[in-house]
């Protein structure tokens, strides 16, 4: 593996079209923090892989150009060109195009919406890196989160922006009816789709071609996706969520970005870390369900914002080095 890389490095820095290609891999791969181009195809791939099977592959397309309008906007504005090549202006710009197909139907307005989201997730990651910088934090999927948000919500009051939002409404407690026992498939379901959904998927093969994109770059990511989301569903599950939630990976795919960052990027390996990372990935769900109820009534989903709540709040915690 380390020779192909070593090769395709080569080949990448005497070709700037190549570079480009390689800015971009990186970014679809830095959504679940691998700065390595063959987990970024995996990813792209598995992408595809759920869109088809489940006839929409507007949104996987519409995933990639975001993700080239959001790493060309950002070598248009000759930012730093060591963070554009490990694709970290690229990855917010995925997933609002992501984002944005999946809850708007195609059409012409679309495609300019997702080119747009892509460049200003640029503009929103700058800013949101320089901000978190003071106290020494990343952006993480932030820009991603208040970019998609206000487009969609941008939905409701443009006529030519036609939506498919979640239905808003008043918050009201959830009936036990609708917290099933799971049986054993359930879970497993429940715990490869938590993977496969942080990237707006549901879909077993799409996590399995994720999970294999983990493991090429670091297999402890690989490992702690799959502890997250097998803690998601057995804590959320036990908490009594919404039965059909659970099995779909919507209460597990915060949890498992969370249960990676702190477990396998952002701390070495040891007890504590595992500690830290497991009681983290519990307080995601607890998230989850909290910031589900909270944009409810704007009809708007709650994207990966209690991953990035709970991570800046663990990491923030972080004693000062000495």
């Amino acid at each position: 593996m380390k020779r192909w890389l070593d090769a395709w490095n080569a080949r990448c820095a005497a070709s700037a079209p190549l570079r480009f290609v390689d800015a971009n891999l990186r970014g679809a791969g830095q959504v679940m923090f691998q700065d390595h181009p063959l987990s970024g195809f995996l990813f792209i791939v598995a992408i595809f892989w759920g869109a088809v099977a489940a006839g929409a592959t507007a949104i996987a397309v519409a995933g990639l150009v975001g993700l080239v309008a959001s790493t060309g906007t950002t070598c248009a504005l000759g930012v730093d060109r060591a963070a554009i090549g490990a694709g970290l202006h690229g990855y917010n710009g995925y997933l609002v195009g992501l984002a944005l197909a999946t809850f708007m139907p195609p059409s012409a307005a679309l495609w300019l919406y997702v080119v747009f989201g892509g460049g200003i997730a640029t503009i929103a990651t700058l800013a949101t890196a320089r901000l978190c910088a003071t106290w020494d934090a990343p952006a993480l999927t932030a820009p991603f989160v208040v970019v998609a948000w206000l487009m969609l919500l941008a939905t409701h009051a443009f006529g030519n922006l036609h939506g498919a939002l979640p239905e808003s409404g008043a918050v009201v407690p959830l009936a036990a009816a609708y917290a099933d026992p799971l049986r054993a498939g359930d879970f497993l379901r429940g715990t490869l789709l938590s993977v496969s959904q942080v990237f707006l998927k549901g879909n077993a093969v799409a996590a399995l071609l994720l999970l294999a994109g983990l493991a090429v770059s670091a297999w402890r990511a690989a490992a702690w996706a799959l502890v997250g989301a097998f803690v998601a569903v057995v804590a959320a599950h036990a908490l009594g969520a919404e039965s059909d939630l659970v099995t779909g990976g919507l209460m597990g795919f915060s949890p498992v970005l969370t249960a990676i960052a702190l477990g396998a990027v952002f701390a070495a390996p040891g007890l504590r870390t595992t500690l830290v990372a497991l009681v983290a990935t519990l307080a995601t769900v607890i998230a989850q369900g909290a910031i589900n109820a909270v944009v409810q009534p704007f009809g708007i989903p709650s994207l990966t914002a209690p991953f990035v709540v709970v991570t800046w709040g663990f990491l923030l915690a972080r004693p000062a080095a000495r």
